[in-house]
Order: structure tokens, then C-alpha cells, then sequence
């Protein structure tokens, strides 16, 4: 069942008609979700995302912090999405490290894309308007817009004008 959860999640902002199916297992905080956006199961967007209007987060994603998701936009189950390209748990001197020991590398899925299931997207990436990333891809660098891009490294293997009837 879908619920609407406009305040159940502290810190987070959800325009009218937000949608969490299941909002027991979501984990959304510090974000904006905008106007009739659907958002699965054991799914987290975390602080500073923002998701545009009338998008379709599936069950299992990781939205994290510095990722904004245009209008209209898919995103299939269990995409993942990063931002730190040099991921280490200690510094140089074998302590953890904390929040300001990491740049946060900003990713942009543009109007009415759509990113396949089990998808990861590397930091820095923008995927172009109305383009498609193929299931189980690894996105290690832009996508034009209407391009389909498929495979680890995800690579251009169509374009979407072409394939529409």
C-alpha cells in the first residue's frame, strides 16, 4: 500500500501527493522529493538530494547526498549512486575519518531519464535528458541526452529517438 508521508520523515521537505510505499523501511532525511514522486522499500535518500516532480524511486536504492534527480526521472531497483572517488575509512594516519575529510562529487540524472536496475554511478556524472541506462550498468562518465548506455563500463550502445515507435 502507498502511503502519504509528508511528515514522518524530520528534515526532509515532500511537495503534495509525495508516495512511500512502505515507510517504515525508508530512510529519507535532509532532502526535497517534489510534487507526485513514488519512492519504494528499503530505499535512502539522504541530506542535500533533490528529486524532482514525478519521479519513480524503486525499491533498494541509495540516493546519496549530493545527487539531483530532475522531473520525470526512473530509477530502477537496487541503483546505486556515489560521491567520493577516493573512498577510505582512515587518513594517512590510520585515524577515521570524519565528515570534512572528503569532498563530495556531485551527480545529475536530467528530465526523464531513466537508470536501470542495478545500475552504479560513479561520482560527477550527469546523465543527459531523456536518456536510458541499460540494467546492471557501471556509469564511469557522462551520458549524452537520448543515448542508451549499457555494460560495465557502461558504454553507448543506441539512442533512444532511434528506438521509439
Amino acid at each position: 500500500m502507498l502511503y502519504n508521508c509528508k511528515n514522518l520523515f524530520p528534515g526532509a521537505k515532500l511537495a503534495g501527493n509525495v508516495k512511500i510505499f512502505k515507510p517504515e523501511l525508508v530512510n529519507i532525511y535532509g532532502c526535497i522529493i517534489g510534487n507526485e514522486t513514488t519512492v519504494g522499500p528499503f530505499v535512502e535518500i539522504q541530506k542535500d538530494v533533490i528529486i524532482g516532480c514525478r519521479c519513480k524511486i524503486s525499491s533498494h536504492s541509495f540516493i546519496c547526498t549530493g545527487v539531483i534527480i530532475e522531473d520525470g526521472v526512473f530509477i530502477g531497483h537496487g541503483v546505486m549512486f556515489t560521491n567520493d572517488r577516493y573512498p577510505r575509512a582512515v587518513k594517512d594516519d590510520g585515524n577515521l575519518k570524519g565528515n570534512e575529510d572528503w569532498e563530495c562529487i556531485p551527480s545529475r540524472v536530467c528530465e526523464r531519464a531513466s537508470i536501470g536496475s542495478g545500475s552504479v554511478l560513479l561520482p560527477g556524472i550527469t546523465i543527459g535528458e531523456g536518456a536510458l541506462v541499460g540494467a546492471g550498468s557501471v556509469v564511469t562518465r557522462d551520458v549524452p541526452p537520448y543515448t542508451i548506455v549499457c555494460g560495465n563500463p557502461a558504454k553507448i550502445c543506441g539512442n533512444i529517438k532511434e528506438r521509439q515507435l
